[in-house]
C-alpha cells in the first residue's frame, strides 16, 4: 500500500503533510538537503566527494555540527525513498522561499555539481530543473554562478 498525500499546507518555512499514514513535517532544511541529493543523484550515483560536499554545505549553512547534517541527508534519502510523493509539495515549499534563501541554495547546488571534479551534463540537467522546479529566476541564478566563479577563481 503506497502512502498517499491526502493534503499539504505550508505555515510559515514548514511544510506539514498529512498522509494516509500519518501527519509529516519538513522545514526548509529538509528541502535543501533533498534539493542537493536530488542534484547528486543527475549523474546517477552520488560519489563520496558530493556526500562530503553536502554534509558541509548544510553543516556550514545552518550552524550545525556534522553528525546531525548526516542524520539530516540520512533521512532525506529514506524519506524520499519511501515516499517519492513527497517531491511536489516539497517544491512548493520551495517556492515560498525568499530570494536570498533561493540565491544560497543555487549556489550550493553549484557546489554539489563539482563536488567530484568532474562535469556530468546530467547533473547540470539536474541543476537546471530543480531551479525551474522551485521557481529560481534567470538572474538568481546567474548571481549564484557569479558568487561561485567568485569564490572559486579569486584574482580572476
Amino acid at each position: 500500500m503506497s502512502n498517499e498525500i491526502l493534503s499539504a499546507k505550508i505555515e510559515g518555512t514548514t511544510l506539514i503533510v498529512e498522509m494516509s499514514e500519518g501527519t509529516k513535517t519538513f522545514d526548509s532544511k529538509f528541502l535543501v538537503a533533498g534539493l542537493l541529493v536530488f542534484i547528486a543523484r543527475g549523474s546517477g550515483k552520488i560519489e563520496p566527494e558530493e556526500s562530503a560536499r553536502i554534509i558541509t554545505l548544510i553543516q556550514e549553512y545552518y550552524g550545525i555540527p556534522g553528525a546531525e547534517s548526516l542524520e539530516l541527508i540520512t533521512t532525506v534519502m529514506s524519506e524520499l525513498a519511501d515516499n517519492p510523493v513527497l517531491a511536489e509539495p516539497l517544491v512548493d515549499l520551495g517556492i515560498t522561499l525568499p530570494d536570498g534563501d533561493k540565491e544560497d541554495i543555487a549556489l550550493m547546488g553549484l557546489k554539489v555539481v563539482a563536488a567530484d571534479g568532474h562535469r556530468h551534463y546530467s547533473e547540470m540537467e539536474q541543476f537546471n530543473f530543480a531551479m525551474g522546479a522551485l521557481g529560481i529566476a534567470p538572474e538568481i541564478v546567474h548571481r549564484a554562478f557569479d558568487r561561485y566563479f567568485a569564490e572559486t577563481m579569486p584574482g580572476e
